[in-house]
């Protein structure tokens, strides 16, 4: 089985393994940067009845990108869509007496949301951050490393989020973009920053969904869960603060529900230049009485560079 370990020791040399190296003849090469649609995966939910809503049209939706209202070119209810899940378990010390909860909760969703077209791979993060197994469509194979899962070190969350978006989502991964999160704590050990952690998560096109147990059994605020919350969220995500384990196996099942629930509206965006500058995005629905929730935007990083020749 393939491991790949990330520590924070071997970052630099992680980094200078993934920048390109050009000749010079190679940057007077001319190229010309094809059109891609932007895809916007949008959950919507009934603030009376807390309802996700699965009935809507096109008509129903608005979009806008940087205050310009863009036209739909495509949308669709991603109820079968394929997913690429990435879960993430935390494995710090802070976690040990709560982690074969986690366990049964984390094996019990996958097995649940995986369908045979869906993808799901593993990776704990502690004082480090170990992909213990890559991209399968069989639950089965998660199941002995997560079963193996023990506690230790300290809690490197955004380095887990900007490793695996990196190296697995951003080029590997397909359909809808998937990174579920579980863990107990705040940041602590982390080389890479909040603002970079989402930042790579926005270039992968990743949904972020967090599930904290910082409150098991004491209801109190936890600084490590504003800035979960905030990060979640930017990325369309939900984060979830469950009291009790009954209370984490619901959350895994509500996750499960949005990802079931969701639309793809597709637009071409009004501004050609791919600039590589971050663009906000807003969808509006029409109806009353609706919550909507999708990623804030996108980088408009050049797709295709195809060679014009001499």
């Amino acid at each position: 089985m393939k491991r790949i370990w990330f520590y924070p020791l071997a970052l630099a040399a992680l980094f200078l393994m993934t920048v390109p190296v050009t000749s010079q003849d190679q940057q007077r090469e001319p190229f010309r940067v094809e059109v891609e649609a932007i895809n916007v995966l949008v959950s919507v939910r009934d603030e009376k009845s807390g309802k996700f809503v699965t009935d809507l049209s096109p008509s129903d939706f608005h979009i806008v990108e940087e205050g310009v209202l863009q036209q739909i070119t495509n949308f669709a209810q991603q109820t079968n869509l394929p997913l690429s899940i990435a879960l993430a378990v935390d494995t710090s010390s802070s976690v040990k007496l709560k982690l074969e909860f986690e366990k049964e909760a984390a094996l019990d969703f996958l097995y649940a949301v995986m369908r045979p077209t869906d993808r799901a791979l593993l990776l704990e993060f502690d004082s480090g951050v170990t992909l213990l197994h890559d991209f399968t469509s069989d639950a089965n194979d998660l199941v002995r490393e997560i079963k193996n899962l023990k506690a230790g070190g300290g809690t490197s969350l955004y380095d887990a989020i900007y490793l695996i978006c990196e190296q697995k989502m951003l080029e590997e991964a397909s359909g809808r973009k998937v990174l579920v999160i579980l863990s107990d704590g705040a940041d602590v050990t982390s080389h890479h920053t909040y603002e970079q952690a989402l930042d790579m998560a926005y270039r992968a096109e990743v949904t972020i969904f967090g599930i904290s147990t910082t409150r098991f059994g004491a209801d109190i605020d936890h600084e490590g869960d504003n800035a979960l919350k905030q990060l979640v969220e930017n990325t369309g995500g939900h984060a979830y603060f469950p009291f009790s384990t009954k209370d984490l196996t619901k959350a895994f099942q509500a996750i499960n529900e949005e990802l079931r629930s969701q639309y793809n509206v597709a637009y071409i965006s009004t501004n050609k230049i791919r600039d590589g500058k971050f663009r906000e995005i807003k969808v509006d629905v029409t109806k009353p009485d609706i919550r909507v929730r999708h990623r804030k935007g996108y980088f408009a990083r050049p797709v295709t560079a195809t060679s014009t020749g001499d």
